[in-house]
């Protein structure tokens, strides 16, 4: 009788997202509208060339269920506000936030060194910004991911969708859906490959896989290994002051792909607590952690990186080191 009550509100949820979508025109859940036509097209900049492509598949618009990983029977429709006719989504710190300003950036952060070669193989960079944040001002100018990338000896490529614009929400969209990890490295392939018409055939659907998550990125990165049907294709996550809830989700992938991939977490004042608690737990299942970054990363690989009382704002750019993430692209590549 509790599975078929469980089901039955579900059901009920479900019904009340398709009423709030249908209110104002949107489709329902489990579709995401056509993004604009047309291939992206590169332009140099800080040594990199980059491009900004809209996704069919990206985080949003997302029209589906908010899930609730401490009390699942309190998932609710994602937008849950309907302000004659304007949907927004009700965030816990963000307060209201509206579809049309804040979920509705289909564009994606393609870039890579001006040396880059994908005929020499090479790695697919996902990265997942944090809150309070947009791919131009922040990933690009102020965190200067793309430089750090185009400054290592990495032969990757940086993949960078936008979540949440400009505001204080950590929600994962269309990443809380099973699967949609993969049909958006899917989608990264076909655009790579337009913008790389030299590419060996299939290059960017054979890359391996790394996730790298900052702050408020954590959500749609648990979600994405959890659910995302990538498998063992991703060989190495690496998160920035990142671990501020889905304990559970972490420890599974840690303890599912020491084989075939590595695990580091950075972290200041601000994610200690959460760090502390998932090392606990991952000794106490058996797995041998340690406390500073190898040389080279490897699979197996499972660090835990006290970085001292640093600012969480300036955590991509400084933290147990300059430039932290040209340091870590610098140990993938030995």
């Amino acid at each position: 009788m509790d599975a078929e009550r469980a089901s039955a509100k579900l059901l009920a949820i479900s019904a009340l997202g398709l009423l709030l979508a249908s209110c104002a025109g949107a489709p329902p859940p489990a579709e995401m509208s056509a993004a604009p036509s047309g291939p992206p097209k590169f332009a140099e900049v800080q040594g990199a060339q980059i491009a900004f492509a809209d996704f069919k598949n990206s985080a949003f618009p997302y029209h589906g269920i908010a899930p609730n990983s401490e009390h699942p029977e309190q998932a609710k429709p994602f937008m849950d506000v309907n302000d004659n006719g304007r949907l927004a989504h009700s965030s816990p710190r963000g307060g209201t936030l509206y579809e049309d300003t804040t979920y509705s950036d289909r564009r994606v952060l393609l870039a890579a060194s001006v040396t880059f070669d994908p005929r020499r193989g090479g790695a697919l960079i996902v990265f997942f910004h944090g809150n309070s944040a947009t791919l131009a001002r922040d990933v690009v100018d102020r965190q200067q991911v793309v430089r750090q990338l185009s400054d290592s000896p990495l032969n990757g490529v940086l993949v960078a969708p936008q979540l949440a614009v400009d505001a204080l929400d950590s929600s994962a969209g269309n990443f809380w859906r099973p699967g949609a990890f993969a049909q958006f490295l899917d989608e990264a392939a076909t655009k790579l490959a337009a913008l790389y018409p030299d590419a060996p055939r299939g290059a960017f659907r054979r890359m391996p896989v790394y996730v790298i998550a900052y702050s408020g990125g954590y959500l749609p990165a648990a979600y994405s290994l959890d659910l995302g049907g990538v498998g063992e294709r991703v060989r190495g996550v690496v998160l920035l002051d990142a671990i501020y809830g889905e304990a559970d989700k972490w420890e599974r992938w840690v303890e599912n792909s020491r084989g075939h991939a590595f695990f580091v977490s950075a972290y200041s004042l601000s994610s200690k607590d959460g760090n502390m608690d998932l090392k606990t737990k991952l000794v106490a299942d058996g797995v041998q952690t340690m406390d500073a970054l190898p040389d080279s990363l490897r699979p197996g690989v499972v660090a835990f990186v006290d970085s001292g009382d640093v600012r969480h704002e300036d955590f991509v750019n400084s933290a147990w080191t300059s430039d932290p993430l040209k340091d870590i692209f610098s140990r993938i590549a030995r």
